[in-house]
């Protein structure tokens, strides 16, 4: 591999996994344990799976046209397989053999492509339905075995202002820059306003609509200038 074609620091795949596929990746890997009987999944399965308002970070809404390319993507880089039925093609995911995980690995990794860097507390909470691990602990173990694997899958995240906890994320679909990582846990407090000009501007708008409002009204009163005589 050249240098010019050599995958991003820190990335484990060439190219890395662009957002369609990560999010089909995660899906097949939640759903082979969610549901496994509808698994393997469709493509129009994997179509509502990636498309899913909850448990999902951030939301998309991808057609099934983009779904069909990112699974005949996966399928070339080894880490999905066609399965041709009597009604429609299935598809599942090979993620163990192909990037060595174990089968919480998996769990933790399908749940970062799913959501986005999380806390260990979001992750162990999340993870019951995918694999059930005893507490904490295990969970940053498997976290950290990962992350110390040569190239990484996962790295630790230090917490951002406002933020009181680390967060990991994965690496598939290239490095991840702090500024990226979700806030629900920043403080909530808004910070105080600095924008005094267009604080006066909206302020100066507001009330002319009022007194547009107040004209509107003073028309449509008895003894106003529409009042019949």
């Amino acid at each position: 591999m050249t240098e010019q074609n050599a995958p991003p620091a820190d990335c484990p795949l060439d190219p890395p996994l662009s957002s369609e596929e990560a999010r089909i990746l995660g899906c097949l890997i939640e759903k082979e344990a969610t549901t496994p009987e509808a698994y393997p999944l469709t493509q129009n399965a994997c179509v509502t799976a990636a498309n899913q308002k909850t448990s999902r970070h951030p939301l998309m809404k991808l057609d099934p046209g983009r779904v069909g390319q990112a699974l005949r993507q996966l399928e070339q880089r080894g880490l999905v397989r066609s399965e041709f039925g009597a009604r429609a093609t299935r598809y599942a995911h090979l993620a163990d053999s192909e990037l060595s995980l174990t089968p919480p690995q998996r769990a933790l990794l399908g749940l970062l492509l799913l959501r986005g860097p999380q806390t260990l507390a979001e992750l162990f909470a999340r993870s019951e339905r995918l694999h059930r691990f005893d507490d904490l602990d295990e969970v940053r173990y498997c976290l950290e075995r990962m992350a110390g694997r040569d190239p990484a899958l996962v790295v630790l995240l230090p917490r951002g202002p406002g933020q009181r906890e680390d967060r990991y994320a994965q690496l598939l679909a290239g490095p991840v820059k702090a500024a990226t990582r979700r806030t629900e846990d920043a403080d909530p407090r808004p910070e105080p306003s600095t924008d005094g000009p267009n604080v006066e501007r909206r302020l100066s708008a507001l009330e002319e609509r009022v007194a547009a409002l107040e004209a509107g009204m003073k028309m449509l009163l008895p003894g106003g200038p529409h009042a019949s005589a």
